[in-house]
Order: C-alpha cells, then structure tokens, then sequence
C-alpha cells in the first residue's frame, strides 16, 4: 500500500490547544504489530546512541492496521530488533545484529513490504545541519535590520504565547539571551530524540549550531543584553542532532511530531538530506495537518536542487543571501524555493553565554520563522498555510530569479503591517516596545571606516554547471576572504565560504577552497601571487580587478615570478583535447512502490582522463535519479559518491585516472524511456 502524497498547504483550523495530547484517538501499538513476528523488542530509546544509525530500517505501517494482520509479519529474521516506535505517525525502527549479511536486509525489506498493511521499508538515514561557520566574534548585525525588524518592532515584538520550536542540536536554555524567551510549560525546555536523558542543553561548548538558530528566531530583543533576535516568541529546543550536527532520520521525525503535540506554531528546521524519506514526509504531513508552519532549509552545496525536507510541499523553503540581497555563493536553489533571508555572517547567541557569526541556510530559514512568530502574534488567528502565503505575498523582490529568491526576500515590515488577504480574526501585538531606547549591546570598533581597501582582489569564478571545482594559490602576503562588489556572469555571488582555508608558513600564505554552480570566491591578497592551480579549468577561471586573466598574468600583475613550467603552459595540454562520448539507453516503470533500478559499468578510455560529465535525460512526465560511484562498487540509493535527482543537471567529476564508474537509473515515478549519456575529457 502507498502512502498519501504530501498535501499542498494543507492545514487544519486552529481553534484548539495542541498542548493536549493529541496521540490518543486510533491509535494503534505498532510495536506490538511486529513483536509477535520473531523481532525482539529493545527498550525504547533508553541507550541508544546519538547520531546516525544508518545500520537501522524503519518500517511505515498502516494506520488500519490491526492485531489480526500481524501474523502476516511471521517471516522477518527472528535475530533483529524493535529499536523504537511511534504510534502517531505509525513506524517502527527495526536493527540487525552487526554480523548479519547484507541479504538479511535484503530479504527483510521484501518480505515485509509483501503485507499489505505495511506502506514502506527505508533506511534511517542520517540528516545533518547545514552551517558554514565562521571563527565566533562580537560585532554589529545586519539581519533584522535588512528584514525590516525596526518597523515591525514598533507594532509587535513578538507574542510569548507563539511558539517556535527547534529540531537542531540542543539549546543553551539558561543562555542570556535566551533565559527570558523559553517555553516553560514543557519540562527542561524541551526533550531529546538522541542518545541519553531528557534533558536537551548542549554537552559540549563546539555544540553551538542549535544555540545559534534559536537565537536568530527568538533571542531577547529589546531587553539591554547581548543580541537582537528576530522576535521575542518563545522557543521550545528538540534535540535531535549530535554534538558534530548529525541525526538519524527516525529521530528527526519524532521530533517534529512532538514539537506539533507540545504546541509549537512554527517548527525550524535547519537540517537535512539530498532524499526524500516517507518517514520524513509523514512527520511533515502530522505537523501540515494540524496547523503548524514548518520552514526549512534549501541546503549549503551550492546545487540546482532544494534539500529535503526543505523540498516538500508541505515545508516553507528558504535560501540565504547575503548583506546586499545577492544569493549566497553555497545556497541550494530549484523550483521549490519559497522565500529567501540573509544567511551569511549572522551574528548570534552561541554556548556558553558568548555570541558568534555563521553562515548558511540553516542561519537563513530562522530568520524566516522568526518574522512568521513576529507575523502571528499581530495576527493570531492565522493558520500555518495561510501565514506561509501570507509571507511570500510581502517578501520583497531582490532581482534574483525564483528558483534563487522564490517570491524573494522575507520583509517583517510588510508582513506585520499588511493586514492579511481575507483576515478578520483576532489582532494581537505581543511584546510592545519599551520607553527606553533598545540596547544590542554591540562592539563596532572593528568595523570598516569606508576607506578603499587595499591589496589586490582575486576572485575564482565558475560556470553554471561547475561542481565542487576545487583551487589553490599562494601569496608572499597576507590573504583575507572578502566579497567582490560586483556577480559573477551567472548572476551568483563572488565570496569566499567556510569551505575556504587560509594557513601561513614562514610568510607564504596558502589558500585553498571550492565552489561551482555559477558562483566564485574572492580574496583580498596584500601581496605578490606567486602561483595557481585548478583542477577544473574548463569550468573556472581567475579574475584579478574583476577583469579575466590567465594565471600567468595574474602572476605577473600582481609582482610574482612565474616559475618556467608556469611559462610553458599555454603549451601544455588541456583538459578536453581528447574527447570520448558513451550512452546507453533504457526503459522503467516507477509507478510500482519500488521503482525499477537499472545498473552499468564504465571503465576510463581516453589517455591521460582529467573530468567527465554524466547525464540523465528523461521525458518531463517521468522522474529518474542517478547514483554513481567513483571506484565501481555497486551503487544503490544509500551507498553513492554522485547523484542527480531527477532535474535535468549534469554530473561533472574530476579524475585522477583510475576510477570506474558504478551507475544506477532508478525510477521515482512515472514509466518512460531514458538516455544515460558520458562524456570522458582527456589530456
């Protein structure tokens, strides 16, 4: 039996207290379904470690299932485990011993997935945060004044009884910017679906990504300490990441149902996954259903596709942009964008009792569930679809296209001081402001006076399709990273990211980084360059001032000696002087509840090879992914190196010359004839 599919904006009236238990009606102990099956039951989440259990299955069940269709469970491997259940969204986690073959799995998955009353079988995949920090340090803020906080701060600072939670790492509770705005009618704040106790504050002072969000939506405003947070809502911490910003799909799942039955309007979810996963899609579903606007990060690999559970319809997607409205150089994009916020340099709260910048989307769809907490406390009356309209309907157009701004950038202004389309419900105010002027408490003495910089700026800038193309140079003075004032060709933002490194031995600075989809990285060198490498020069190139130069210019310009070798190389040969072409085509059926998967082998033909581009052509009324692996391992849904999910963009990789290609086509939906095609460049 299928699952439903994701309802568009579905959403129920808010006239009752999610507080109450709402876990009871129908209900169903799943766990009892495969008890008498030969499982063996563990006790529920007491000793399981936090993190990912990629080890682990999870079984969706039918809620009209009952205790008489358990006996068609008999055949699962009597030697696996009932790790967890929950009864509400209807799954159980199921574990094998860690000696068990590979095709225990296998037969597990078929034959449960043979009743009738189960809806699925997937892996708990690991989900992670998604967060290019930066070195923490005080300083000025840019965010709330650049979504118009200041004006919407004069109706409404946020309203204590709208309630924002967080599935993230935990919370820093007793944080000073934080104390004043958690929820207090939940035990510790909050609760936790990873690893041990109930208790969800941080373990460790480097956990600070949780502490980090929460702050961004729901720091103390106007209240003389520290930072201003978007809004004064009050905020509920469910700890579903480790301390390195991982979580199991399972745990992230539960989650969200709990934050929709502790009563949170408005759930941030600054985390996740390039797949989608039933498990994650029902948990959206429960909060969708029952009034709740989840709102969700699009990802920070710089792709043309929104990461999950960013990526569905029932989830407000966010990108981040940075200071001026260009979009983040390591922002997902895609036609599932919804809205986008600054993410870059955001400073906030961080552990213990510091403040600290990051950048990301997980920075960026705070700020959005901040103006929504802004949002509902003057207009309480407003469901979670209608207020996820309502924002897009306000959000201001910053000249990027929709799939990198969606209806473009969130506005706290417009959105707080616009009545609603339709609106006759109650009007609230929350917090007003206080008589005496707000304090944030901040240091600007290190801020730019405005003068011209000085050094020389050197950018890396990519074409659209580039992936991960990587680069390094050295200088004989300092580097800073730095954003260039003007876009890249593509449109995209030349900045550098956390991805780039800066290191310093005996006065020559290296630096190294990557980026690709359109967008590049700039640098300020106080300094002679004195040498450069790319690895994918068919699709990056350097500018110096702006203006494209060859490595050796930008060498010479700069006051650097090219070595002789670096002379030579418009002699050199280049990537793309020899050229193969391969493709194979095939036809499957993804209508079933495990769509056809078809496999091949490519073994390296040119010479001396240096790239390949991959690509997966299907007709629009079908979806297909692609999944490769580099060293010719059999790839599968859960185990590969690339994917492509279905949209049409290539797969460009570099080679070193020894890989072989492991690639699957597996169908989603729909029944179509495909086309697999490779191009191999050589030297």
């Amino acid at each position: 039996m299928q699952p439903n599919d994701p309802r568009d904006g579905a959403d129920s009236d808010r006239a009752y207290d999610r507080r109450t238990i709402l876990t009871g009606a129908g209900s169903l102990s799943i766990g009892g379904l495969l008890a008498s099956s030969g499982l063996v039951s563990a006790d529920d989440e007491n000793g399981r470690e936090p993190g990912p259990k990629e080890d682990e299955l999870i079984v969706g069940i039918s809620p009209s299932a009952s205790d008489i269709e358990r006996e068609a469970l008999a055949a699962v491997p009597g030697d696996a485990r009932v790790e967890h259940t929950n009864d509400v969204i209807n799954y159980v986690v199921v574990s094998f011993p860690s000696e068990a073959p590979d095709f225990a799995r296998e037969t597990f998955i078929e034959s449960i997935t043979a009743n009738e009353f189960v809806e699925y079988a997937e892996p708990n995949a690991t989900m992670e945060s998604f967060v290019t920090p930066n070195d923490p340090y005080y300083g000025s803020q840019h965010a709330p004044g650049q979504v118009g906080c200041d004006e919407a701060w004069e109706t409404t600072y946020g309203d204590g009884d709208v309630t924002i939670s967080i599935v993230d790492q935990g919370i820093q509770y007793d944080h000073p910017a934080l104390a004043d705005n958690m929820d207090d009618s939940v035990s510790n704040h909050g609760d936790v679906f990873t690893g041990y106790g109930s208790d969800p504050y941080p373990v460790a002072g480097d956990e600070q990504h949780g502490t980090h969000v929460g702050g961004i939506a729901a720091g103390g405003t106007d209240d003389g300490t520290g930072h201003a947070g978007i809004s004064n809502c009050s905020l509920l911490s469910a700890r579903a990441l480790d301390r390195s910003g991982q979580g199991a799909l399972s745990d992230i799942a539960d989650a969200i149902q709990w934050s929709v039955d502790a009563g949170a309007d408005i759930v941030n979810l600054s985390l996740g996954a390039t797949s989608g996963y039933y498990t994650l899609r029902s948990a959206c579903d429960y909060a969708a259903n029952n009034g709740v606007l989840l709102v969700g990060a699009t990802g920070n690999s710089g792709a043309n596709s929104v990461a999950y559970p960013a990526a569905y319809d029932d989830v407000m997607a966010v990108t981040a942009v940075t200071s001026n409205d260009s979009l983040a150089s390591f922002s997902n994009t895609g036609s599932r964008v919804d809205i986008t916020a600054p993410g870059t340099q955001i400073l906030s709260a961080v552990p213990w009792d510091d403040y600290g910048r990051m950048s990301g989307t997980s920075m960026a769809a705070p700020v959005v569930s901040g103006v929504a907490g802004l949002v509902l406390s003057a207009y309480p009356d407003l469901s979670g679809g209608e207020l996820r309209q309502h924002l897009k309907d306000t959000a201001v157009d910053v000249g990027l296209s929709s799939y990198a701004q969606g209806a473009g950038r969130v506005d706290a202004a417009a959105a707080v001081d616009t009545v609603p389309d339709g609106y006759d419900g109650e009007r609230g105010t929350g917090d007003e402001p206080q008589d005496d002027e707000q304090n944030d408490d901040t240091d600007d003495s290190d801020e730019s006076d405005g003068d011209e910089e000085e050094g020389h700026l050197l950018a890396f800038v990519t074409e659209p399709d580039a992936r991960n193309a990587e680069y390094e140079f050295t200088a004989d003075g300092p580097v800073e990273i730095t954003d260039a004032p003007y876009d890249s060709p593509s449109g995209r933002s030349i900045g550098g990211n956390g991805n780039d490194t800066i290191t310093e031995s005996d006065g020559t600075y290296t630096v190294s980084g990557l980026t690709g989809g359109g967008h590049g990285d700039a640098f300020r060198v106080d300094g002679a360059v004195t040498s450069i490498d790319i690895d994918q020069p068919d699709v990056m190139w350097v500018e110096l001032e702006g203006e494209e130069l060859s490595v050796e210019e930008v060498i010479r310009e700069t006051g650097g000696e090219p070595d002789e070798d670096e002379n030579e190389e418009a002699d050199e040969p280049t990537c793309g002087d020899e050229t193969i072409t391969a493709s194979a085509d095939g036809t499957l059926d993804g209508s079933g509840w495990w769509g056809e998967s078809d496999r091949y082998t490519y073994s390296l033909h040119t010479d001396d090879p240096c790239s390949a581009t991959l690509e997966l052509a299907v007709p629009d009324n079908a979806s297909f992914n692609l999944y490769v692996t580099l060293d010719g391992r059999r790839p599968s849904r859960w185990d590969y190196d690339e994917s492509t999910s279905g949209d049409g963009e290539p797969i460009t990789v570099s080679l070193e010359g020894d890989e072989q290609f492991g690639l699957q086509v597996h169908a989603v939906s729909g029944s179509s004839d495909y086309t697999l095609s490779i191009e191999e460049r050589g030297l």
